[in-house]
């Protein structure tokens, strides 16, 4: 599995150096799109055993709610 926090920093990194509208959006569709980085974590929870699920699936929902938010920002 990707290491979430080296994911999330270089999200937000790359969410701070957005220069303009058009950058930020493409960042939230690299991240969040249907082929995005953190949409990819979210479908491998489906193949998990019920206990990584447990684990996982609140680390990668909390992930892509806070870069969902920054993006907003």
């Amino acid at each position: 599995m990707t290491d979430l926090s080296a994911l999330e920093t270089d999200l937000t990194k790359a969410i701070a150096a957005a220069s303009d509208e058009a950058a930020l959006e493409a960042v939230r569709v690299a991240a969040l799109g249907k082929a995005g980085s953190i949409s990819a974590l979210l479908k491998t929870l489906g193949a998990m055993t019920p206990d990584e699920r447990k684990e996982k699936g609140p680390l990668i929902n909390g992930l892509r709610d806070r870069v969902s938010q920054s993006a907003k920002s």
